[in-house]
């Protein structure tokens, strides 16, 4: 059977761009995926666990990683429960709410995490780092800026500003 070759006809400047962010974003997140998975048996999930808690000073409580990160509390709950079964994060008692656990990355855990990363990053260096300069960076920068600005109390806060 013949293949047909879909398009979105002509777009608004607008939507090409909304429709741009929405293909990079769905592209890049499935790539570095399947890499983790395929490299560290490391969903792309439980990775954005882990980078949250690999820049924490101090053990945090599961809610905050609910806030902080694309999934839901029961799915950081999963999340956590599999990370703590192979070894990678800790749970501990609260020392202020004796009804909350905090969770932390345990040795294992970090060295798991750097290594992820370091793949995430040459999954990406092909695709990304090799094909926008600073001056894109920067702009990229500017845009997430603008539109994390706009989104409600309660959205995620999907990464920060960059040191610096």
């Amino acid at each position: 059977m013949a293949r047909t070759d879909l398009t979105l006809g002509e777009l608004t400047a607008r939507d090409h761009a909304f429709y741009g962010l929405v293909w990079a974003s769905t592209t890049l997140t499935a790539r570095v995926d399947r890499a983790l998975a395929r490299a560290h048996d490391l969903p792309l999930s439980w990775f954005e666990v882990m980078l949250w808690l690999s820049v924490q000073v101090e053990p945090v409580a599961a809610s905050d990683l609910g806030e902080k990160t694309l999934l839901s509390r029961s799915q950081v709950s999963r999340v956590v429960d599999a990370l703590q079964a192979r070894g990678l994060v800790e749970r501990m008692p609260s020392p202020t709410d004796a009804r909350s656990v905090r969770v932390g990355l345990t040795q294992a855990g970090r060295r798991a995490f750097a290594e992820a990363d370091a793949t995430r990053r040459e999954t990406l260096a092909e695709v990304f780092d090799d094909r926008l300069d600073d001056a894109d960076i920067e702009a990229l920068g500017t845009v997430w800026d603008k539109l994390k600005a706009s989104a409600p109390p309660d959205a995620p806060t999907c990464g920060a500003s960059p040191a610096g």
